[in-house]
This record gives C-alpha cells, sequence and structure tokens, in this order.
C-alpha cells in the first residue's frame, strides 16, 4: 500500500497515526480528501466521505486492480471491502454481510451500488445464463427500488426513505444464484406532504414528466407536479443536481427498461403506473359539508365527483363503492349488525390520506416481493447443489435531525442506535476473541455503550416503544399530549431523556409537545404530534374490502387482508412501532450471525459541494459514528496483526536468514529471526499463528526497509526472468531444429523407400519403367529427383535403344533430327511411321507411275549430279492465278524440284537448295520461303505432311509450324489456313480475298 500511497498523502490506515486524537484523525481525513483520497481503512473498516462527484476510481480497470487482493495490498477502496468479503465466503464458506452506516446523504446508497457492481464483475466467468440473469437483476433492482423508495431531502438528493437490507446467495463456485431483498419502515407519510425544499418519492415525477402524452391521457394526468397535492411541493425541484444526466424524463426509461429485464410483465407495469396515477387524483379529493335536506344525506359531498370517476376508473372499482368509503365507514355492532356511519369532513380527509399512504406502502411492498419472487434461487437442493453461502449488503437511512423530527425520525434513529451497539459489541467482540484465541493478554478501551440508549427505546413496559403502544390501544381518548406526559412520569430521572416539563428553562422545547433523547451522534428532539396516529397505524376495513375486490389482478394482490368479512373477530394488529423494533431485532440477529465488514460515511458539508470538508460538521459525525474508539480500539493492544506466512511474504527480503526461503523450524521461528535482525522484537508479541505489533512505527520502519530493497529485487527478479525466458526459447528451438531434422530425415527415408518399392520393376522390358509414376518429393529432395529423373531416363533410352538393329539406325537419327525440330510444334511428327524418304519411287505409294518416275529421277542425276534423294511425294499446288495443279515434290541433296506429274514428271522448275531459307508446314500444306513461294497440299499418306524431313546437310534449315502458314506471291502477302471438313472426299484449295483455305477431308 505503501508503494502506492506516498507520504503526500496521509496515512492509509488510521491505526497507524503517530498519536490518536481527533486533531490528528482530522487532519489525516482533511489531507487525503484533498488529495481525491477518498476512502481510509481503520483496520478493516473502511471510512468514506462522500466527494458530491465523479472520480476515476471505478469501472473494469479498477476492479481487475482490487481482484484476489488483499486489503493491504492496495490504497483503501470499497472494492477492497467486497472482495474481501467475497474471499471469506468463497475461500472459507462463512456467510459475511456488509454494514453500510452514516448520515444521510454520505453516500450510502452509491457505495451499495460499487459493492453490487464489484460482486456481480468478478464472478460468473464461464457466463452460464442462470447467473447473468440473477446478476442483471440484482443490479436493475436498486433502479427499480430507487424510483419507488427514495426521495429527495434537504440533506440529500436521492434519499433513500426505507431501509434496504439484501441477502446474495452463493453456489459452492461463487456465483450468485439468487438473492432477498428485506425492506424496513417506508416513510409513506412523504406521500401525504414533504418539507419545503423536498419532493414526493421519485416514481410520482418520473411518471407524470416522462411519460408519453398517450399514456398521461389514458391516467387522466397533467405534465405539471404542481396540479397535484401530493407533488405540489417538490413541482419545480429536479432529481439530482446533474439535471441534465440525471432527469426525470431519462430516470424514467431507465426504470421501465429496470421493470422489463427484472420480469415485470407489460401488463403488471401498466398497473403500477395505474395505481401512482390513482394516488394522485386521491390526493386532489376535497370535502365539502352538505345541508341536511340537500341530496347528501350524510351531509358530506365531494367537492369534485369527477375525480371519483377517475379514481374507480384506475383501481378497477366500482364507482358507488368508492364514493361511499370516502365519505363513510362501516361498522359491526355488538350483535354484529352493519352499521353506515358517515364522516366529519375532517374524518373524510384522514380517511383518504390514510388510503393513500397505505395503497403507497401496499404498492412498493409488491415490488419487492415482485423482485424477490424473480430473484429465489431455483432448484436448489443443499443435498444435491451443497449449501449455499450469503453475502448480506445492508444499506439503510442514516441518523437524521430535522427542524421538526416526528416518528420516523425517532425509528430511524433507533435504527441507527440498534446498529452503533452491533458494530461497538462485534468491534469489542472480534478484538477479545482474537486476543485470547492466540493467547495475547489485552487492555480493556472505555468507550461508550449506547445500550442505554437502546433501552430506553425498546425496554418491555417502559420504553417509549412500550408506552406509545400502551396509549395506541387504551379505551378513551388518548391524546399525544398524555402519551408524553406518561414517558415524562416513566423516565424523569434518565440520563438520557429530558422534556420541557422535566427543564423548564429549556426554551428550545415546548410544553406538551417535544421530548429530547440524548443520542451516540447526538441530541434529537421530537414532535409527539401524530405519534399514536402514526404508530396505530389505522385503515378503515373498507378500503381493504374495495381494493381486494378490483378487477385488476396486481392491485387486488396487495390487499388479502380485504377477503376478511367485516363481521369476524380479529386480533389487533401489531403496531407500526412494535412491526419496526422486531424487524430490527431480526436484522441485528442476523448480522451478528455473519462475519461483518464495515463502511463508515461521512458527510463533508451541508452544502453538497464537491472539494469542500467542513471540519465541524465532520468532527461531529467522526465522533458519534465512534470512528476515533474504533481506532483506540484497535491499537489498544496491538495496531496490527499479520499471520506469520503472510508477513513473512511481505517482509522476508528485508532479513539474510529469510531470503529467498528461511532453513529455520517454523515460520514464527523465522519471523523472530528478522525482528530481531532489525531489533523490533521488544514491540511485538507472538501469537499461536500471528504476529501483533504494538507501534506502528514498527510497520513503517519495516515498509522502508522493504521498499529501499524492492528495486534491488525487481532487478534480480527480471535478470532471472528474462534469463530463463532465454533459456526457455533456446531449449524450444533445438527441440524445434532436432524435431525437424528427424522429420526430414524421415520424410526422406520414406520418399526414398517408396521410390524403391515403385521402380522394383523397371528394369522388366518392355516398357522399362515408362507408365511408372514418380511420387511427389519433399522440397529437398526436389534436386535429387530430377537428377534421378534425368538419369532414369538416359538409362531407358540405352536400354532401348541398344536393342535397335544397326539397320535401323539411320532411319532412328531421322526421327530424332525430326523430333527436335517439330516435337512442340505439331502433335503428329512421324514418330511412329518408317522413313521412306522415295516414296513417288515406291510401287506402294505410286502404283501407277513408280516406273516412270525411276526414269525421270535417273535422268536428273545424270544432269544434276545429286547424291541422294532426301524426299518425293506428289502434292497440290496453286498458282498465282489461283488455280490449283497437281505437281509432284522431289527434294535432293542439291535441289528442290517441281515436276508434272500429268507430263511424265517433267521437271517445271529446279531451286537450289541453298535458295530455300525456310519451310513453313501446316497440318496439311506445306511452303517453302526464297523463292516464289506457292502454296501445296500433301495428300495424305505423304510423310512430309506428317512432319518426317531432314535438315540439308552443313547448314540449318528453319522449319515453322502454323495453322496459318504465311507467304509472299508476287510481293504480295498471303496467309493460308486450314479448314477440316467431314464431308470433303479429297483435300482442295478455295481463294477468296487474298487468302488460301486448305478444304481438308476430316475423319
Amino acid at each position: 500500500m505503501e508503494d502506492e500511497e506516498g507520504s503526500e498523502y496521509g496515512k492509509p490506515d488510521f491505526v497507524l497515526l503517530d498519536q490518536v486524537t481527533m486533531e490528528d484523525f482530522m487532519r489525516n481525513l482533511q489531507l487525503r480528501f484533498e488529495k481525491g483520497r477518498i476512502y481510509t481503512y481503520i483496520g478493516e473498516v473502511l471510512v468514506s466521505v462522500n466527494p458530491y462527484q465523479e472520480l476515476p476510481l471505478y469501472g473494469p480497470e479498477a476492479i481487475a486492480r482490487y481482484q484476489g487482493r488483499e486489503l493491504y495490498e492496495r490504497p483503501p477502496h470499497l472494492y477492497a471491502v467486497a472482495n474481501a468479503a467475497y474471499k471469506a465466503m468463497k475461500h472459507r464458506s462463512r456467510d459475511t454481510c456488509i454494514v453500510i452506516s452514516g448520515e444521510s446523504g454520505a453516500g450510502k446508497t452509491e457505495a451499495s451500488k460499487h459493492i453490487m457492481q464489484y460482486i456481480a464483475a468478478v464472478t460468473n466467468p464461464s457466463q452460464r445464463a442462470e447467473v447473468e440473469r440473477v446478476k442483471d437483476v440484482l443490479l436493475k433492482s436498486t433502479c427499480v427500488l430507487e424510483a419507488f423508495g427514495n426521495a429527495r431531502t434537504n440533506r440529500n438528493h436521492n434519499s433513500s426513505r426505507f431501509g434496504k437490507y439484501m441477502d446474495i446467495n452463493f453456489d459452492f463456485k461463487g456465483d450468485p444464484i439468487g438473492g432477498h431483498i428485506h425492506s424496513y419502515l417506508l416513510e409513506k407519510s412523504r406521500v401525504l406532504k414533504q418539507h419545503v425544499g423536498e419532493r414526493n418519492f421519485h416514481a410520482f415525477y418520473q411518471l407524470l414528466r416522462g411519460s408519453e402524452d398517450k399514456q398521461l391521457h389514458e391516467l387522466h394526468l397533467d405534465r405539471n407536479p404542481a396540479v397535484y397535492n401530493f407533488t405540489r411541493q417538490g413541482a419545480g425541484l429536479n432529481m439530482t443536481v446533474h439535471s441534465a444526466l440525471d432527469s426525470d424524463e431519462r430516470s424514467h426509461q431507465a426504470v421501465i427498461e429496470a421493470m422489463r429485464v427484472i420480469g415485470f410483465s407489460p401488463e403488471e407495469v401498466e398497473s403500477v403506473y395505474r395505481i401512482l396515477a390513482a394516488i394522485l387524483h386521491l390526493g386532489n379529493i376535497e370535502f365539502v359539508e352538505t345541508e341536511e335536506d340537500g341530496p347528501q344525506k350524510e351531509g358530506l359531498a365531494v367537492a369534485e365527483e369527477a375525480l371519483v370517476d377517475r379514481v374507480a376508473e384506475l383501481t378497477a372499482t366500482p364507482r358507488d363503492l368508492v364514493l361511499r368509503s370516502l365519505l363513510a365507514r362501516t361498522v359491526a355492532s355488538g350483535g354484529r349488525e352493519l352499521i353506515e356511519k358517515g364522516h366529519t369532513a375532517a374524518e373524510a380527509s384522514y380517511a383518504r390520506d390514510a388510503c393513500a399512504k397505505a395503497v403507497y406502502q401496499r404498492l412498493f411492498e409488491w415490488v419487492v416481493n415482485r423482485i424477490n419472487s424473480v430473484m429465489e434461487p431455483r432448484d436448489r437442493d443443499p443435498r444435491r447443489d451443497g449449501k449455499d453461502t450469503v453475502i448480506g449488503v445492508l444499506d439503510i437511512y442514516g441518523f437524521e435531525v430535522f427542524p421538526v423530527n416526528s416518528f420516523e425520525q425517532f425509528c430511524i434513529n433507533y435504527c441507527n442506535e440498534k446498529l452503533q451497539q452491533l458494530f461497538i459489541r462485534l468491534i469489542l467482540k472480534q478484538e477479545q476473541e482474537e486476543y485470547e484465541r492466540e493467547g495475547i493478554t489485552w487492555q480493556s478501551v472505555e468507550y461508550f455503550n449506547n445500550a442505554i440508549i437502546v433501552d430506553l427505546v425498546e425496554r418491555p413496559h417502559r420504553g417509549i416503544l412500550a408506552v406509545l403502544d400502551e396509549a395506541c390501544s387504551s379505551a378513551g381518548t388518548i391524546t399525544d399530549r398524555i402519551f408524553l406526559q406518561t414517558l415524562d412520569t416513566h423516565h424523569r430521572h434518565h440520563l438520557h431523556y429530558t422534556s420541557r416539563q422535566l427543564c423548564p428553562t429549556d426554551k428550545t422545547m415546548e410544553f406538551g409537545r417535544d421530548f429530547r433523547i440524548k443520542h451516540y451522534a447526538g441530541d434529537v428532539t421530537y414532535s409527539v404530534e401524530g405519534f399514536i396516529d402514526k404508530n396505530r397505524d389505522f385503515l378503515f376495513q373498507d378500503f381493504k374490502r374495495l381494493l381486494y375486490n378490483s378487477t385488476d389482478p396486481t392491485l387486488r394482490a396487495m390487499w388479502p387482508d380485504g377477503q376478511q368479512d367485516i363481521t369476524e373477530v380479529t386480533k389487533r394488529p401489531l403496531t407500526a412501532g412494535t412491526l419496526f423494533k422486531n424487524s430490527m431485532v431480526a436484522l441485528v440477529e442476523n448480522l451478528a450471525s455473519k462475519e461483518p465488514f464495515y463502511v463508515r460515511c461521512i458527510k463533508p458539508n451541508e452544502d453538497k459541494v464537491a472539494g469542500k470538508l467542513d471540519e465541524n460538521h465532520c468532527r461531529h459525525q467522526v465522533a458519534y459514528l465512534g470512528l476515533l474508539e474504533n481506532v483506540r480500539v484497535r491499537r489498544a493492544g496491538f495496531a496490527s496483526r499479520q499471520p506469520y506466512s503472510r508477513f513473512l511474504l511481505r517482509y522476508k527480503m528485508t532479513c539474510e536468514y529469510t531470503w529467498p526461503n528461511h532453513l529455520l523450524g517454523s515460520d514464527k521461528a523465522a519471523v523472530s529471526a528478522l525482528l530481531e535482525q532489525h531489533g523490533l522484537q521488544g514491540d511485538v508479541a507472538f501469537g499461536h499463528s500471528k504476529l501483533f505489533i504494538r507501534s506502528p512505527r514498527t510497520l513503517v520502519t519495516l515498509e522502508q526497509s522493504r521498499a529501499r530493497l524492492i528495486p534491488i529485487i525487481v532487478l534480480l527478479l527480471q535478470k532471472a526472468w528474462r534469463g530463463t525466458l532465454a533459456r526457455w526459447r533456446c531449449r524450444r528451438l533445438r527441440a524445434v531444429y532436432t524435431i525437424m531434422r528427424w522429420f526430414r530425415r524421415h520424410k526422406v527415408r520414406a520418399h526414398l523407400a517408396e521410390l524403391q518399392r515403385r521402380f522394383q520393376a523397371a528394369r522388366q522390358p518392355p516398357l522399362y519403367g515408362r507408365d511408372l509414376v514418380w511420387p511427389l518429393p519433399p522440397a529437398v529432395l526436389q534436386p535429387f529427383q530430377d537428377t534421378c529423373h534425368t538419369l532414369f531416363c538416359r538409362w531407358r533410352a540405352r536400354q532401348l535403344v541398344k536393342n535397335i538393329p544397326p539397320s535401323d539406325m539411320a532411319q532412328i537419327k531421322a526421327k530424332v533430327a525430326a523430333m527436335a525440330t517439330l516435337q512442340g510444334l505439331r502433335q503428329d511428327w512421324g514418330c511412329r511411321r518408317a522413313w521412306a524418304r522415295d516414296y513417288l519411287s515406291s510401287a506402294a505409294d505410286n502404283p501407277t507411275a513408280s516406273g516412270l518416275f525411276a526414269q525421270r529421277l535417273k535422268t536428273l542425276r545424270d544432269k544434276d549430279g545429286f547424291g541422294a534423294v532426301l524426299f518425293s511425294s506428289h502434292v497440290r499446288k496453286v498458282n498465282r492465278f489461283r488455280k490449283i495443279r497437281n505437281r509432284a515434290l522431289l527434294l535432293t541433296d542439291r535441289h528442290l524440284y517441281k515436276l508434272d506429274p500429268d507430263r511424265q514428271y517433267r521437271v517445271m522448275r529446279a531451286v537450289p537448295l541453298e535458295a530455300v531459307s525456310n519451310v513453313g508446314f501446316g497440318q496439311c500444306a506445306a511452303s517453302a520461303r526464297g523463292t516464289a513461294g506457292l502454296p501445296g497440299a500433301l495428300p495424305q499418306s505423304s510423310p512430309l505432311r506428317t512432319g518426317r524431313g531432314r535438315r540439308g546437310e552443313g547448314r540449318a534449315l528453319e522449319v515453322r509450324v502454323s495453322d496459318c502458314i504465311p507467304l509472299s506471291q508476287r510481293g504480295t502477302r498471303r496467309l493460308v489456313s486450314v479448314e477440316p471438313r467431314p464431308e470433303q472426299p479429297e483435300p482442295d484449295f478455295r481463294c477468296a480475298r487474298g487468302t488460301f483455305t486448305l478444304l481438308w477431308p476430316s475423319r
């Protein structure tokens, strides 16, 4: 904690003060408040000062900083207290409670909201749907309860006018599975009237200002709150200071959404707002006296009967019964005979007001019960699911002192007396039990025990509440003045009670009206006017029967006691004071059975201004909250106590015998050695499991020593951790490379084995492995496989070539030449045919004129002296006049001859072979360049057409193969294309627009 909060922020724990005086306490409180530190510890008790502004202390990042931490590890915060309560509940299976106390406006409601937000944030990491539903209900219920139970007062803009205690049930995983809300003493008198500068409950103003025009029209309402008697007082006031952000309009929408999330049906929401509207209309009903002989025999009438019609419509009750209940009441005589008794104007007004208060109270209780019905744990069996644990959060009204204090303030202050008594008793009890458990001698501390004040209020027979109940049940007319006289008689010698009759010189009180109680928080003067009526809390049975018989099921469910027959004799109901006392006793017993955590809220000033701390006002709160006594109790024996293991964990680096780990017999011995090295053993005591430190200076000394060593240790840890990370990375890389190496070996071996398996039969003739498929190699073996493939091809060629007879080698060489020239250019290049060269001299290829061609060939050899015939074949030629003729082509090693087969193969033209620059082949046509090139079509049996040929000896001959052969005809560029035709009997040419098309018979 010292690491994050230096000395300039004051002491984060009041126990660490050098001297325990009010001046030192207030100086530390003010210093921390000015530095924005609104939270301070007293041991495990959190003191909170309301900042009256938004501070960056909350949210997901702050929750993450406090989650799972100990109280002392982080600066004081609400989240730390919530985390401590949650850890005690989850890890030790203990029921815990968080008691939030303080006067009105000290920030209790906001503190409970932040605690609920923390619990919701740290639970249900697995996002179970049922748990999320419960969390949503828990969070949204606060919004709804604030609307119906909170109001603006002179002390607080959002003051809780009821007490709230919420139990949250958790399963063995630590996730919320349900909850239950207990409400205490709703200030229902606020429905009727408020002090100057205050408002009615928020729900009324939210309804009027936030509803749509259509809804207001259906409810017969006006948007202006000043129209209605119950809201006229606060019509000009906003809900909060930040009205732009928290306006009634926006709050109304938030409440509607919250009710939807909780599970209120649309019909229930509509019914709730009809009841609120009925209360507003009921408050505007006025009564007037009538003449005896007038239309109203009762002598009383309603000034504006349209309001009765609206109330009847909104409550779904008969109009005549509503009017009768307002103007008269029915009573049963001794013989159970029913008598209708008319009201006076005063009695009718009292009955109207009592009905309005009762309806609003029943509405509020119904809302609470409806929320509880949604939050109750579902289908839980302790034998199957284990025992549920509970965290309770108490947010109850603070101590109140108004210019005029009535019955409500008396009950509220009695509640605070009970809680203060519980706080003192539990704090002292916990301290004493811990010292006894650890075997430590404890010096008792003097403190103010307010049990005498609690006894003054709740003592049987003589207590204030007992005297008040007796006055309410006595026969005859018992007035508030008589009740006060009885109190004076019983308590005239009580140190904490006085009145004007007992102290005539005190002019701050009036005779017959006021009495004063000296509370632990200060003196409060109460006016007894209305005590008896408010305690009796009487409502005529006529209204109960009327509302029970409503056709609205929601309103009917609020009045189960209305089903009793009017002649039925029942016990006298308990008074409001007795009911409240019983609920307080039950609450205190409930809290005492749990492990408590405390948040003590302080209101810094009466003006609700941010950044201002009124020392006198805060000093008064510190005094009556008993905070100074709490510090003294905490420091009476020892200021701090910690388990040995936790103490070593924090301070072991300050001693050479305990760092990094001790070798002594126990943690207790190690702690003793550590303190002896620092010379602090005289300021501590050793318990069975904890070390008790007497003076805060000892903790300061240890913290300073630790702070000096922390940077050194951090550097050491960083060095060790970085080295560890580097070694981890190195070992990981080594492992990766080892795996890669062995994996590559495995892939290589597997590939070589596969090659061996596939090519085992490669030596078998006649294919010698031609059809074998090479497996896909690993990337590292790709060059190796390429080399192997080349070697295999050469080996296979060798196996094939060595079996060829020498006589066929010339043929093979010719095919190789054709392959080198035409492979990739023509699909068929003659590899499957034997090369015969001179086809016209062959009787098989030229049966009719082979002899005639042989004679012409002999004549040309004698004339030109060529050595060998390279090629001879019939062709079809297109001349420059586009005439098609039959010709013969003869290619020797010296000339290219064009012959006329129709004229005994007469030579028409002889071109020296040196003059031929290139030969172009189409699919069926040939053309020679270097001479007057003309296209010619080879017959299907022509070897040249299939691509066989040979280069001229001594120089390379360019051969071009294309589907469209270009040629030059007398300087004009021509193109020859091929068009396959199934119906064509034999090859022929077609000439059009300077192009030649060879019509080729396709099969």
